[in-house]
Parts: C-alpha cells; structure tokens; sequence
C-alpha cells in the first residue's frame, strides 16, 4: 500500500513539473500580438482613403480595406494630462503604458520624474519576442515610447540610445533621426553601439531580404531615408523601396517563435501628410498602412486562435473632411489620383527652380505651370482643368515664392509652407472636395479596429489608457510573471 502511494507522490510531483514546464511556453492567451498605430489617422483619413479608392475604380461609396472589416470596432479618446489636444509622446505614452501624461514626455510620469513601464517592456518579460517597426525615424516619439523613457521626445539621441540597450528582437523602417553624440564626455556613434551590443545593423535592399530566424537581433533601415531619418513618403517612392508591409512581413517571418510575439507597428507619415493638409499623399499613406495590416491578417489566418490585431491611432491631424465649401455637396476624389509627388517633395522642386529663374516673370510661370500639370493635372483639360481666377491665384503665389523680397513675400516668412506649395495642394483639395481646419492635431476620438483573441473587449467606447490595459489582461492572463 505504501508503495503504491508513493509512486501517486511521484507522478504528481511530475505531472506538476512537466506542467509547470510548459506553462512558461504556453502561458500568453494570446500568443501573437500586433498593436498597429496610424499616426494622424482619425475616422476621416480612413474613410477618405475608402471613398478614394471607390471613386478611382469608378464605384459608389467605400472600398473597404480588410482592417475596417475587423468584427470589432469602437472609439477611443486621446487627451493627454495637461492638454486637451494631445500629442504623439503623452498619446504613444498612454498606448504604450495605460498612463496619461504631459505633452512631449516618453513613457515617463507628468512631471517627468518616473517612468513607466512598456507593454513591450513587460511581454519581453514574460518571454515574448518584441518588434518595433515604423515609417518615420525609429528614435521618434511613437516607436520611442515603447522601449525608452525620457522626460522630453525632443532627446533624440537618448532615446536612440535607449533603444541600442533595450533586449528588443527587431527595429525596422526608418534609421536614426541623431545616431551621433556623447556619452560622459565621450563620443557615441549608435549605430557603432547597436552592433557592439549585439544587434546587426542593415541599410540595404539585398541584406534585408536575406536577414532570416538566424539572423539573431536586428535594426533594419533598407531604404534611403530623408534628412530626418523617415522613409521616402510613398507617393514618392521608387518602385523598389521597401514598404511597410514588407517590414511587416520580415518581421513576422523573424520574430515567429514559440513563446509568441508582440509587434508595434506605426504608419508615422499619415500625420506628416495631414500637418500639411496633403490629401493625396495621406491616401497613399493610409493606403500602405492598410497593406501592412493585411500581411498580419494573412498571419492571423493560420493562427486564429493565438492571435489578436489591434489597429488604432494616436490622435487625429488636419482636422479632415470629406466635403468642403468651395464644392458643398459634391465630392471629386478621383481627381486626387493625378498627383504624382508630395508636397514635400514638391517644395524640393520649386526651391531648385528658383536657383534657375529666367528674369521673365511670364515665361517662367509657363515653365513651372507645365511642372504643375505633369505633377499634379493642375492646368490639364482633361484632368483638373483651371479658371482664370486659379490660374491667377498660383501665378501670385509664384511670384511670392520666387521673389521672396517683393510684395507680400516678406510676410511669410512666419510659415514653414512654402507659398506656391501649399497654394497648390490646397487647391487639390478644395477641387476635390477635401476640407482641413488646421495644420496641427484636433481632439477627436480615434477609431480602434481588432480582430483575434479578445477583440471582443474593444467594440466600445473606451480611453486611449485602456488599450495596453486590454492587451495585458488578453495575452498575459494566467502568465507566470518570472
């Protein structure tokens, strides 16, 4: 008898080990997490990248995008602590750690003191890998606030720093905005750093498209990036760069284990196009965005019941309609498919112009406005034709760039936007019926989309701080914490 209760004892003792064993494998609820930000991205710029694709294909109404079908959709406020309007740091902040904060701080407490613990900080905890990947530079205030807290967004390189400490998995899409600077008086390349510690670094097309399981840590930038660190937008892309859906799906392939993942992934140009009040690059921006969203969703497919998808935004920008008062009822979307660059872009174009001016005022407006139309339709009868008065609206705003000293050229030099630009894509959207209120963000709840394990929890009105709360709860349910 005795005997017998012993080998009871014993298989318990090793059912009880071989069940804790693989409790720390398959402890997450949810084993694969993505958590998508469109920076700038309000219900509006959905809708119109919706609507535009609708009108290009000749069709009534929205195109859907596969996240805007997810069988859960709510609404989610974005203030921050100490301002109504909020910004990229305290929203990200609150994203990333279900803490409301002041404006520019980096998953740091309102005064700046304390920081705050990340999801991703805590899903690396529990044995997840982690992947942070974005459109902007990598050391910017969204993908900053999950692996580095700072008191201000605006300390680029400690942040970067940060990051090259930080045990993440995988860094992609943009490079560092300052990968230069000191450390105790002694100078820090990065770059130089994240290699020491033990990331591999990739700033080409054929190394990325190599990099495998295999490959360990990784902070990959393939595509030229501009003066700022961000990708190209991709209205300008060329046609081999690297988009985000291909960051999205190297990712996958990468970080795919069997303890799960947790993968931020930010389309940070949306907000840069809407600061600018530029419809047409905004579409594309969104547009990309919604592809990356599709490579999780195909993911997701195979793993129903591991995964969750998560898309939101930090805050809305532009103040966006789709309507406006020079065109009342009526919408002209389509139109917005004959702009070939940003304005960005554009800006570029009109600064070497005006190193080549002529001296005749009327033959150099005849040479811009053929630019114009190649880039825009502006002046194409058979694309956006122009009445006089348009016509009469760039040639001052032309000459108010070109000339800079004469006439009202002096009283701009209080705007960032440059005249001719701006008056250009303003006049994209007021022909396609596109409205703005604002260069800046506005107060407007978000739009918040799942699909996966617990998606059901964000069909409702919720505040930006109960999105990681929600995530934790879902994934980390019945986690041992070691």
């Amino acid at each position: 008898m005795k005997k017998h209760s012993f080998y009871i004892v014993i298989s318990i003792i090793a059912l009880f080990l071989i069940s804790s064993c693989t409790d720390n494998h398959a402890h997450h609820k949810a084993k694969y997490v993505f958590l998508f930000i469109g920076d700038g991205m309000g219900q509006a710029q959905v809708n119109l990248a919706e609507a535009y694709q609708a009108a290009v294909d000749h069709k009534k109404g929205f195109e859907h995008f596969g996240f805007t079908e997810f069988p859960a959709a709510g609404f989610a406020s974005t203030y921050a602590n100490n301002r109504f309007i909020t910004g990229s740091a305290a929203s990200g902040t609150a994203l990333a750690t279900g803490h409301k904060t002041n404006i520019n701080r980096i998953s740091m407490d309102p005064e700046g003191k304390q920081p705050f613990k990340t999801i991703a900080e805590k899903f690396k905890e529990s044995g997840m890998k982690i992947g942070i990947l974005t459109s902007v530079s990598i050391d910017h205030a969204t993908p900053a606030v999950f692996y580095a807290h700072r008191p201000l967004r605006s300390m680029y390189f400690e942040i970067g720093n940060d990051l090259v400490n930080s045990s993440f998995d995988f860094f992609g899409g943009g490079g560092f905005k300052s990968p230069e600077g000191e450390i105790n008086g002694q100078p820090v390349n990065l770059i130089e750093k994240a290699k020491e510690n033990g990331f591999r670094y990739v700033n080409n097309m054929d190394d990325f498209l190599a990099l495998n399981k295999e490959t360990g840590r990784v902070i990959a930038v393939p595509n030229p990036v501009t003066e700022s660190g961000a990708m190209n937008y991709v209205i300008d892309m060329e046609q081999n760069e690297v988009r985000l859906g291909d960051l999205t799906a190297k990712a996958i392939e990468m970080l795919d284990n069997e303890n799960g993942f947790f993968m931020m992934v930010e389309g940070g140009k949306i907000d840069w196009a809407c600061h600018s009040d530029d419809a047409a690059t905004s579409i594309h921006e969104t547009i990309d965005f919604a592809g990356a969203i599709d490579k999780a969703v195909a993911f997701y497919e195979e793993h129903p019941d591991e995964t969750l998808i998560v898309v939101t935004a930090d805050h809305e920008t532009g103040g966006l309609s789709l309507g406006n008062g020079p065109t009342k009822y009526k919408t002209y979307f389509r139109l917005l498919q004959y702009q070939k660059i940003s304005e960005e872009k554009f800006t570029e174009l009109v600064g070497e112009f005006r190193q080549n001016l002529s001296g005749d005022v009327n033959a150099d407006f005849d040479r811009m406005m053929n630019v114009i139309k190649e880039k825009f339709g502006l002046g194409d009868p058979d694309k956006i034709p122009l009445k006089d008065e348009d016509t009469q609206k760039l040639k001052e705003a032309f000459v108010t760039s070109m000339y800079p000293s004469e006439g009202e050229g002096a009283d701009m030099t209080y705007t960032k936007y440059e005249p001719l630009a701006s008056t250009v894509i303003k006049m994209m959207s007021d022909k396609a019926g596109v409205g703005w209120t604002t260069h800046a963000h506005t107060g407007v709840n978000v739009p918040v989309y799942a699909i996966g394990v617990g998606a059901e929890h964000f069909s409702s009105y919720i505040d930006n701080t109960d999105i990681p709360k929600i995530m934790e709860e879902v994934i980390m349910d019945g986690a041992h914490h070691h």
